[in-house]
């Protein structure tokens, strides 16, 4: 970064500092540990570094650092907003790439202006044309401010991977009611502190993950996905209003007239009573992401290039896979909900909860002959509640070893040539072993019998060969210690742990580098791999889901590591 360190940037020692844990930090952070005497009454979160309205804090259970708003900043005064992690992230990349960030909304001009119209509609009362002079004002107004450019790129990210967004739209797109919202002002700030931690301690921030940089051959790829020291930011700097770049070491001077939003920090202090009352008289707006999909167009390309192209949770709704990747795929289940078929895709493929739904007949007579390969299997109360009601059906289903399974599998290979449908099987591809478990839902309550299954198909398809590097996909995680699952998500259940000491056995004996999964819709922006200690060993866990701007994650950026 062209900047000057911080004068008080701490000169860190080359010692490590055990805390009560046990847990030793690296030698780059132990020594800020004992800046902050509140560090002696947390066990769990030490505060790093901090500053009025952020801090970093690390947590010594999993050995992650994550950055936070201190209590008294509001990130926005929109009831439900969602959209922090995204914004966070187009704020980085603003820095690192301006003008891509501004490519990017520009590409999704025509999905901007049909919010800019709700939008207009939902202050005014009044319907105007998408191609009206009120839409192309408020569009062009986005682009004069770079703090609502940052929020609108961060909200377009957000839509291209969850889907179309609804409620409050005014106070997302519209440059009047924006600066209400405070979140300029969210900006700011989070701007003044990421630039001041990354001049003041080797990190890599991307917006959400804060990553440690070392001297390993994985430090360029860290510092080419996020902020770090080396970053060049002059380029933002040179864009961003005179208000922001006071905040930052060595700003530069905007020229010129044109008005920037708001950028003074919304505090609970000062307006805590007003927000409650906003946020207790919401009315939503809201229209379901589905309804809404129809009237936008998906301006990504369809086709990767990855050569081991890792995607998961596609759930195509209308026959056809909705990208192109003609390398080597990973399918990590829950790929159909409509009986797609697909003759040219080539890789592996896991089956996930839906495909066992997907390949049932579409014509509710079971006297239909197109039933008979079903009929063995209508005396189990799980496959009643599966074709009746799914939902119902998931924590019924068997472990995956029964002859149940082997039939979805050849009813997918069918549809599926050139996929290699791994029902607790194994696949060699360009020297990577690939085992294939048949996992489709997290069997909580009957994890041991689970964690039996895997034990038993792991010693089957493992065999004599201990050295071959090997990676493990399910569609459900294994269990907690090689899932991205984050223990906040309301889906995490801390009971779905490793039981079984012969597995980890497994694991040290053999060359397992990975797990990969699906199944928990983990967005790509949250994160789509992780490095976990398990069994002794830095293993990666990766899961991809599917979206319009994640078609699939790029494995051999973690095999070539690896290798």
């Amino acid at each position: 970064m062209k900047q000057k360190k911080n004068e008080q940037a701490l000169t860190v020692g080359k010692r490590e500092l055990s805390l009560p844990t046990g847990i030793a930090l690296p030698p780059e952070l132990a020594a800020r540990v004992e800046l902050y005497p509140e560090n002696k009454r947390r066990p769990v979160n030490k505060t790093l570094f901090k500053n009025d309205y952020f801090q970093l804090s690390y947590n010594t259970r999993d050995q992650s650092m994550a950055i936070a708003s201190q209590g008294n900043l509001v990130y926005s005064a929109i009831p439900y907003d969602t959209a922090r992690n995204y914004i966070q992230r187009a704020a980085i990349q603003y820095l690192l790439h301006p003008e891509e960030i501004r490519r990017y909304i520009e590409l999704h001009q025509t999905t901007l202006e049909k919010y800019l119209t709700l939008s207009i509609f939902q202050v005014t009362g009044n319907r105007v044309d998408e191609q009206s002079f009120e839409v192309k004002q408020a569009y062009n107004a986005i682009l004069q401010n770079p703090l609502l450019e940052i929020q609108v790129a961060g909200r377009l990210m957000q839509h291209d991977e969850t889907g179309p967004l609804s409620a409050n739209l005014a106070g997302k797109f519209l440059f009047s009611e924006n600066a209400k919202t405070g979140i300029a002002g969210y900006i700011s700030e989070y701007l003044n502190f990421v630039v001041q931690l990354a001049n003041s301690l080797p990190l890599m921030i991307d917006g959400k993950a804060v990553q440690l940089l070392s001297s390993t051959e994985q430090d360029q790829l860290l510092i080419d996905q996020g902020l770090t020291i080396h970053s060049d930011i002059d380029s933002a700097l040179s864009l961003l209003p005179q208000e922001v770049k006071q905040g930052l070491e060595n700003a530069l001077v905007v020229m010129g007239s044109t008005p920037v939003v708001n950028t003074q920090p919304l505090l609970r202090s000062e307006y805590g009573e007003e927000l409650t009352r906003v946020r207790e008289n919401y009315i939503a707006h809201s229209v379901h992401p589905d309804e809404a999909e129809k009237y936008f167009k998906n301006v990504h390309s369809t086709e990767n290039r990855n050569i081991v192209n890792v995607v998961s949770d596609i759930h195509a709704k209308d026959g056809k896979l909705p990208f192109l990747n003609r390398n080597f795929n990973v399918l990590a289940g829950d790929v159909s909900d409509s009986h797609v078929t697909d003759e040219e895709i080539a890789g592996i493929y896991v089956i996930g909860g839906h495909e066992l739904v997907d390949v049932l007949p579409e014509t509710s007579d079971q006297e239909n002959e197109q039933w008979d390969k079903w009929r063995p299997y209508f005396k189990y109360e799980w496959f009643k509640e599966l074709v009746q009601d799914p939902d119902e059906a998931w924590y019924l289903l068997p472990t995956g070893e029964h002859a149940f399974y082997e039939v979805v599998k050849t009813e997918l290979a069918e549809r599926f040539p050139k996929m290699q449908l791994l029902n607790n099987g194994s696949l060699v591809h360009d020297g990577v072993r690939y085992i294939g478990l048949t996992v489709p839902v997290a069997l909580v309550k009957r994890k041991k019998a689970q964690q039996r299954f895997i034990l038993n198909s792991l010693e089957k398809l493992l065999d004599q060969d201990t050295n071959i590097p090997t990676v493990i996909v399910s569609h459900a995680p294994l269990f907690n210690e090689l899932s991205l699952l984050p223990e906040t998500s309301e889906a995490y259940n801390k009971e779905y742990i490793c039981e079984e000491p012969k597995i980890e056995k497994l694991f040290e004996q053999y060359n397992i580098v990975g797990a990969i999964h699906g199944h928990h819709h983990i967005p790509a922006s949250s994160r789509r791999f992780k490095k976990v200690e398990f069994a002794g060993k830095n293993l990666f866990v990766v899961c991809s889901i599917y979206s319009k701007v994640n078609t699939g994650f790029e494995l051999m950026s973690l095999l070539d590591v690896k290798n």
